[in-house]
């Protein structure tokens, strides 16, 4: 976690130290002066400023949660922008400033002596107000390239306790720090790691649209490496340097670093070193009693940022315009649904059948879907949100078991700008993505035919090394045929059945097809204990490849499977859990990428459609995991799961992890949505 923590304990400890500085002159001022009675206003301009930056805060969380996935990547980039610009700006002010600005702070506070309260006040919340916008500004774009993790806050949350207890040591007297140097040491560092987040930030605008280049590599070495190791960890959390990254975050980040660095370091021998301020100006002296502030001020100033950030979040935040209830049901479909209003709206949806019904919202024209209810159980009623825009707009009610019933069409006049729509996959769509994967299977299918016989003809004429690896042959065709598996019924059981869950285990009776052979082969078993299993695993290839063209495949099941056939390799190919002695669980994966591939290909047309960004990062995925598997293949000889070092593991793991995260979308993008 300190990887992410660090760049944000950096600017907690550098933006606290400055405003807690500034905080410390303003106070020792007044002490000196005899105005402790004045100390409130402080107080109460410091409470203003950091309620004004937790509100900030605020509004940049909840503001970007409420835009589509691609608009938080355009806000979220052109903040982290924004926040590289403020942060260089700061590093550079505090270069020229270190040395006299506690002068500047006192001669505010001493001329702000002689006017009302509102000035010192207003004085207080300005020299503490920029730091805690630049904070909660720079901490939102750090928490956001770190995802999930608490780095950034728990960084940050250090770095000001840590200001806080140096800016007492150097009030009481108790410590003495050059603060030169010290500003201009971690500015050095912040421009470096203010670099990483301009790169980051361009990705975001990238994958946002606003930025061309998102696909045009620069260099990509995730598959040398390991993107879970600690020093890529710390690399990847501290500089945000990524082991790939597009041409445009590499100009961006090694030009800012060209401009910027030279600049900075310049600036710095330009100017003698001077002695470090003394803490005596900061000195304490004897209390005198402490007046209590009046409790209305304080609670204004704090009451106020948070009732404007809620405003604007609640504005902000996209709101049914109005509602209006809509009967489903067979008899029913649309009933009491008239031509809404543009904008968003809630429609309540009431199922007034026996019989639990799907609902969409769609365009009669095209079929194109804007809103759906699933599983809308008899008597009750769910909102659906939908966008509406000038148009033609019609339901669609699919109950269970039913033929589905599309209503009257309304017409909505007007604009309302654009309005995003689903165009439906139906089973017309996946009919010829389904005929191709079909003759890939049946073809595959003939050739296991071959290769199994092959297989029982070595261990019949007791050729055992052949048949190991005539075996490998067989089994690498059979997997790749992933996305039939769930046709094959009883025959996968007999082909490519496994010990685990048999009463006996290895030695079970029921125990066969490609692994019962594997381990006879891969544990000293003679030929004539094999030939059984081997002319069942050919009865039962023959008796697939016959069934197979009359089996039921349903078209939905291709969607489905381009995520799970990976899925099963990570849970028991990449585990090693079906190696039953041959250390081939890698070439089983390489054959259950190719598969994938395969299946990728025939359905291509549909997600280009539907999503044209997915498969580019899809291909990028499927190389990377490719280069792996590749590197694992030596010889001839496929290195076992468990011989792999810890690297090429993590490594195999995280690539396959997130094929399988941009593979995710791909069921819900072409799910089948029945028509009437």
């Amino acid at each position: 976690m300190w990887d992410d923590a660090f760049p944000s304990f950096l600017i907690g400890l550098r933006e606290g130290l400055e405003a807690g500085l500034i905080v410390s002159i303003l106070v020792a001022t007044l002490v000196r002066a005899d105005a402790k009675s004045r100390l409130p206003q402080v107080w109460t301009g410091v409470l203003a400023a950091i309620a004004l930056a937790l509100s900030f805060g605020a509004v940049l969380t909840f503001t970007a949660a409420n835009l589509s996935a691609t608009a938080q990547e355009a806000f979220g980039g052109v903040l982290s922008v924004v926040a590289v610009a403020f942060v260089t700006a700061m590093v550079f002010w505090m270069r020229r400033s270190a040395r006299t600005f506690s002068g500047e702070i006192r001669e505010k506070a001493t001329g702000a002596l002689g006017m009302g309260a509102g000035v010192l006040m207003l004085t207080s919340f300005l020299a503490v107000g920029r730091e805690g916008l630049e904070t909660a500004l720079f901490l939102w774009t750090t928490a956001r390239a770190a995802g999930e993790s608490a780095g950034p806050l728990t960084g940050a949350g250090i770095g000001l306790v840590l200001a806080a207890a140096l800016c007492w040591g150097l009030y009481r007297r108790v410590l003495r720090i050059n603060l030169t140097k010290f500003f201009t040491a971690t500015g050095a560092v912040l421009i470096v790691i203010a670099a990483g987040v301009l790169g980051y930030g361009l990705r975001d605008l990238q994958e946002g649209g606003v930025l061309p280049g998102l696909t045009t590599y620069a260099f990509d070495l995730s598959g040398s490496v390991d993107a879970g190791s600690w020093y890529s960890t710390l690399i990847q959390g501290v500089f945000n340097l990524m082991p790939t990254m597009t041409w445009l975050q590499v100009v961006g980040y090694v030009g800012y670093l060209a401009v910027v660095m030279p600049l900075f370091v310049r600036g710095v021998k330009e100017k003698s070193p001077e002695p470090a301020p003394t803490t005596a100006e900061l000195s304490e002296p004897t209390p005198s009693p402490r007046r209590r502030p009046v409790w209305v001020v304080p609670v204004a100033v704090v009451a106020v940022p948070a009732v404007v950030a809620g405003l604007v979040v609640t504005f902000s935040r996209p709101k049914p315009a109005s509602s209006e209830t809509v009967a489903v049901s067979e008899t029913e479909c649309g009933k009491g649904f008239t031509a809404p209003d543009t904008g968003r709206q809630t429609f309540q949806m009431h199922n007034t059948g026996d019989k639990t019904a799907e609902v969409y919202l769609i365009d009669p024209a095209t079929n194109a879907v804007y809103g759906e209810v699933e599983g809308l159980a008899p008597g009750t009623t769910r909102d659906l949100v939908a966008t509406v825009a000038g148009g033609s707009y019609a339901w669609r009610c699919v109950p269970t078991g039913a033929k589905a019933v599309t209503s009257a069409t309304v017409h909505v006049s007007g604009g309302g700008g654009a309005v995003k729509a689903v165009v439906p996959v139906s089973e017309n769509d996946l009919a010829a993505p389904l005929k191709a994967y079909k003759a890939y299977v049946d073809q595959g299918l003939a050739t296991l035919v071959t290769q199994t016989r092959q297989l029982s003809a070595d261990i019949a004429g007791n050729h055992l090394a052949k048949a190991r690896t005539d075996w490998l042959t067989a089994h690498r065709t059979y997997s790749s045929l992933g996305a039939a598996y769930g046709t094959f019924e009883d025959f996968d059981q007999k082909i490519n059945g496994r010990a685990d869950g048999l009463a006996g285990g290895v030695q079970d009776k029921d125990f066969a097809g490609f692994h019962r052979i594997e381990y006879g082969l891969w544990h000293g078993q003679s030929a004539g204990e094999l030939k059984a299993a081997a002319q069942q695993l050919t009865t039962a290839v023959v008796g697939l490849k016959k069934a197979f063209p009359t089996q039921d495949f349903d078209p939905g099941d291709l969607p489905l499977r381009a995520h799970e056939i990976l899925e099963n390799a990570l849970q028991f190919e990449l585990t090693g859990d079906t190696d039953e002695g041959s250390g081939t669980n890698l070439a089983t994966v390489d054959s259950n990428l190719a598969g994938t591939r395969e299946l990728l290909t025939v359905l291509k047309p549909l997600l280009t459609r539907e999503s044209p960004k997915l498969l580019p990062g899809v291909d990028a995925d499927i190389a990377r995991l490719q280069k792996l598997l590749d590197s694992a293949h030596r010889g001839g000889r496929w290195t076992p799961v468990e011989q792999l070092d810890g690297t090429a593991k993590a490594q195999l793991d995280a690539t396959t992890g997130q094929l399988l995260e941009d593979l995710a979308p791909v069921p819900d993008l072409l799910e089948i949505r029945k028509s009437a």
